[in-house]
């Protein structure tokens, strides 16, 4: 009796520490040993939306605090065990040109993002999100679409309805950046303060004229609007969604949001959307990803074992 009775007021501390965490920011973790790693999301509330246009998203779910890092991507490299490669070939023929642990990874087409979100989603016991065909690791490994009855919401083919993580299509994208509970805002500022003249201080948000020319680290600049970082500026950030393609094509035009370091002001406003082909990989173009909110069941379990990491944190 005293073990199960041990075992029960850990488990119920662990549900108490869960419900506490539902509803703020949280970090999941990932890989093993020298490549584990952890990303930080911010929770976005599906109780409010904008009444047309982009931004509308009626659940709950949760967005990246941060774009995904240089050492993150190289963990995930590792921890795959075999090339990030597929078809097209040009969509994976070029290495991060910043090359710094903590910039965010650059130089990655919208399929090798897939790839790096599918592996979140197996190595943690959850379905893949993207249906890709062929043998992982060859030249022959090719994006497919989800049938209706597989697809999220029965109308997004690109992402699995049991997926836990997956790429931000541009409605979740623009309500995390841009969205304050009654209108979306032209920025991602969270107060006037961080605005010079009516528009972002190039010393907080990192686009031209700034002064590096180049992506800074993660989180480098001020916290946004509802947690974020670097939601204007640093990289463009790959949508999940096609451009316009109601039909889901494998190589249909992608959006991308959030500006650049290389690009002006204009293109940090909640209405600028730059499209182009997926197997684009430029050296401004890297990702964050998005997640469903876990069931509080799953939070009290993972609890058990991210207490010792809290502790190990604040050492």
């Amino acid at each position: 009796m005293a073990v199960k009775g041990s075992w029960l007021c850990c488990a119920l501390c662990a549900a108490m520490v869960c419900v506490s965490l539902v509803s703020a920011a949280s970090a999941d973790s990932f890989g093993t040993g020298g490549n584990a790693f952890d990303i930080d999301f911010v929770s976005i509330s599906g109780a409010t939306n904008p009444t047309s246009g982009y931004g509308i998203v009626n659940n709950d779910y949760r967005m990246g605090a941060l774009e995904i890092t240089n050492d993150q991507w190289a963990k995930f490299q590792a921890e795959l065990g075999v090339p990030v490669t597929g078809d097209p070939s040009s969509a994976y023929d070029a290495d991060s040109y910043w090359t710094g642990t903590n910039v965010p990874t650059n130089r990655v087409s919208w399929y090798e993002a897939a790839q790096f979100v599918n592996w979140l989603n197996t190595s943690t016991n959850h379905h893949v999100a993207y249906k890709f065909t062929g043998t992982q690791g060859t030249s022959g490994y090719t994006l497919d679409t989800w049938s209706a009855a597989e697809a999220d919401n029965g109308t997004n083919l690109y992402r699995h309805k049991d997926a836990m993580y997956y790429m931000p299509t541009e409605d979740e994208w623009v309500k995390a950046a841009y969205w304050n509970g009654t209108s979306l805002q032209t920025y991602s500022n969270a107060s006037p303060g961080d605005l010079v003249s009516g528009v972002p201080d190039p010393t907080k948000w990192n686009y031209q004229p700034s002064a590096g020319s180049a992506p800074w680290d993660v989180g480098n600049g001020v916290e946004e609007l509802n947690g974020t970082y670097d939601m204007m500026g640093n990289v463009w950030e790959w949508m999940e969604s096609p451009a316009s393609d109601a039909s889901y094509g494998a190589d249909s035009d992608r959006g991308l949001r959030a500006g650049a370091y290389n690009f002006d002001v204009s293109t940090l406003a909640s209405s600028y959307r730059f499209v182009t082909y997926p197997r684009y990989d430029l050296n401004s173009f890297g990702f964050r990803v998005a997640s469903e909110v876990p069931e509080p069941c799953s939070l009290a379990l993972l609890s058990l074992g991210g207490l010792a990491l809290l502790r190990r944190r604040r050492k």
